[in-house]
């Protein structure tokens, strides 16, 4: 069996030394979770048009999921009364945007390509998708791959700041 310490100098060799100094690290980041490490980004990293900056929209906050509805009160998520405004409903799958003259576009948040579902921008007028790079115009038809398929486009109807998505 290969002796551990060197015997002179009570250390370990380098090579395990910086074998156990990565390996640690990666404990520490699998511990806390990419998030952790992701919060600390600079406010110019987040999209503005975004009323919640975060890509996540939490339920709570004007949003409700009943079976294959979405409502969402405008009132509360005023961000998405703007044009451009966008929302990431993570736990209904779901993205949706005013693309103006009070219409909306929902698709969902799942990509084509790889199946990532909670890492989305919205810029010039696509949605990005941020795993690999696809972009989507706001009717879900792909602008640049790698995805080759549409995302799934869901109707939505607007009554009283009331917006209702039909999954």
């Amino acid at each position: 069996m290969k002796q551990l310490i060197n015997a002179k100098s009570g250390k370990l060799p380098q090579e395990r030394r910086d074998f156990l100094v990565k390996t640690g690290s990666l404990s520490v980041m699998s511990l806390f979770g990419l998030s952790f490490f992701t919060a600390c980004s600079s406010s110019e990293d987040m999209d503005p048009s975004n009323p919640d900056n975060s890509g996540g929209g939490g339920l709570g906050d004007g949003i409700d999921v009943s079976g294959n509805n979405v409502t969402i009160d405008l009132k509360k998520q005023s961000g998405l009364k703007t044009n451009g405004g966008w929302l990431l409903i993570s736990e209904a799958r779901v993205l949706v945007v005013n693309i103006g003259d009070e219409m909306f576009s929902a698709l969902t948040s799942v990509c084509t390509h790889s199946s990532c579902s909670d890492n989305w921008k919205f810029q010039s007028s696509q949605f990005v998708c941020g795993c690999h790079g696809s972009r989507f115009a706001t009717d879900g038809s792909v602008a640049n791959g790698p995805a080759n398929s549409p995302l799934t486009s869901y109707s939505t109807m607007l009554q009283d700041d009331i917006l209702t998505i039909m999954k």
